[in-house]
């Protein structure tokens, strides 16, 4: 047990977890994609499941929204609770005109405007990216669903709300693919501890059309990240 997430004996957590940031939407998996899901943490209702899919050991825990959350509890899980992969399965804005609202983005690498990595005292600036042994993964595991997303550099902000409402246009010239707030400190904590980290998020939001989805979908209706990021599970554990 750790300070923030604790164990029931009989559902440990699984090598590889997913994290959304809603505690429902991690509830959300574990009821209509695991088999035999035992709820092994609810402190602060932050909800953390252990099941199977198709026979794999996978676990799910809720992150809560922002870096400073995610790197609490993806810390915890990667130090204190055995965890070698974790892929982030969230939602994210598009600065894209080409990738719209419900389509599925994977996070290459995330630029931020955050402090986060400022803990690894380096004399310079760390580029926060995925792990490129579960990006292929990734890539496979949709192929073989017939899914598709695309893979880019993405903005991981600590605003959610911004005094300037053209802040973005600049990220959106340099290719950036759209905003979200917890895949730089994700990255940063496995860089760090010597693990796996992913990103996949769905288009919940559009800065250039304006469209946005409803809360009932962000929780319920995104599910081609969660068929990708369960498949990539089972590649993990095949590797093993």
């Amino acid at each position: 047990m750790s300070l923030h997430i604790s164990v029931d004996a009989k559902a440990p957590v699984a090598k590889t977890v997913l994290m959304p940031g809603d505690p429902l939407r991690a509830q959300f998996i574990a009821e209509n994609f695991l088999e035999g899901a035992v709820r092994y943490s609810e402190i602060r209702n932050m909800y953390g499941y252990t099941g199977t899919y198709k026979g794999v050991p996978v676990s799910v825990q809720g992150s809560g929204m922002g870096m400073p959350s995610m790197g609490i509890y993806s810390w915890e899980l990667f130090e204190q609770h055995g965890v070698e992969n974790i892929i982030r399965v969230g939602t994210a804005g598009s600065f894209d005109p080409s990738i719209r609202v419900g389509d599925t983005i994977v996070a290459l690498a995330a630029s931020t405007d955050s402090s986060y990595p400022n803990m690894l005292k380096l004399d310079g600036y760390y580029a926060p990216s995925c792990d490129y042994d579960l990006l292929v993964k990734a890539q496979k595991a949709a192929a073989d669903s017939d899914l598709t997303f695309r893979a880019g550099n993405v903005f991981s902000s600590d605003h959610f709300y911004e005094a300037d409402p053209d802040w973005w246009k600049g990220w959106q010239h340099l290719g950036v693919l759209g905003v979200e707030m917890e895949a730089a400190a994700l990255y940063t904590n496995a860089a760090y501890l010597g693990k796996r980290a992913l990103a996949i998020m769905t288009i919940s939001d559009h800065f250039v059309t304006g469209e946005t989805a409803t809360v009932e979908q962000r929780q319920h209706d995104f599910t081609d990240m969660m068929t990708i990021a369960l498949e990539t599970a089972v590649l993990c554990a095949e590797e093993e």
